[in-house]
């Protein structure tokens, strides 16, 4: 079986006209309707920074959760935000973006790797306070454009180094979507055996047809927790405008299928998230 988390978060982000927050809620309650085990869904970071996600709290206000065991992550960069996050009851899941790139930290978070794990310690002392888990997406982790030191041995002693202080999940994210089967199989087999029982995910960034190349080289390499975007919407705004989008859900559930691996999902909720989809990010672009 696999776990896949949908991430509406990642496929809003970028969008520059604003998605009106009741449309934000229809489109997330019926992905909880599927049934995914958790749903990136929202942030708590500056308004500036992402203005798309500037209602997050009222957005997940309006959620019903009474008939789904879907968990909601929230993507935070600092103390405060963690703090916002972690007050809110319907936030299980507290994501934080740690890259192997000094560069690219600096201009995600504004602060260093040194500050960033700061950051962790204190968001993980949140986490235990409030009963939130702490999932860190290490960034970069594929390579980065910015000729900074990059090697898959570097990415596992970050990832060892984060389990160390107490980080139990862990996302490989292919922040400019440059990675490849070949890339991906070997980063997850030097990684997977460093850890002592942390949780890894891949977070890909696939052009369509490429799903189920990059998909069996992880899966392959022992990796069975993928975080996708129905239609492959979506990227990361702080890196680039015109980045590969992310893995499409679909696409990686044909993949699935084929090969006859459970998902867990509500095929029908599924199929008409898709509709949604389609028209939401077709109308708000």
């Amino acid at each position: 079986m696999i776990h896949i988390t949908e991430c509406p978060r990642d496929a809003m982000q970028g969008i520059h006209t604003f998605i009106p927050s009741t449309e934000k809620v229809r489109y997330l309650q019926q992905l909880l309707a599927v049934g995914f085990p958790i749903l990136d869904a929202g942030s708590f970071v500056s308004a500036k920074a992402i203005p798309q996600l500037s209602d997050t709290s009222e957005v997940f206000d309006q959620l019903d959760l009474s008939s789904t065991s879907t968990k909601i992550l929230a993507i935070v960069a600092n103390k405060r935000g963690a703090e916002d996050a972690a007050n809110h009851e319907k936030v299980h899941f507290l994501g934080f973006p740690f890259s192997v790139s000094e560069t690219f930290q600096q201009r995600n978070t504004h602060a260093s790797i040194a500050e960033s794990l700061d950051r962790v310690d204190e968001i993980l002392e949140i986490c235990s306070k409030e009963n939130k888990e702490l999932l860190v997406y290490l960034s970069m982790a594929f390579g980065n454009p910015y000729g900074d030191e990059w090697s898959a041995d570097l990415v596992a002693y970050w990832a060892t180094t984060l389990e160390m202080r107490g980080v139990k999940h862990l996302s490989l994210a292919d922040t400019t979507g440059i990675s490849n089967p070949e890339s991906i199989s070997n980063l997850f087999q030097t990684i997977l055996p460093t850890l002592n029982g942390a949780s890894l995910s891949a977070h890909l960034h696939a052009l369509p047809g490429d799903v189920a190349n990059k998909a069996a080289a992880a899966h392959k390499a022992g990796c069975f927790r993928f975080d996708t975007a129905l239609k492959g919407f979506g990227g990361c705004p702080m890196a680039s405008d015109t980045l590969t989008g992310n893995m499409a859900t679909e696409e990686l559930i044909t993949w699935a299928n084929a090969r006859a691996i459970e998902t867990g999902l509500n095929m029908d909720a599924l199929l008409e998230a898709e509709k949604m989809a389609n028209t939401l990010f077709n109308l708000y672009q």
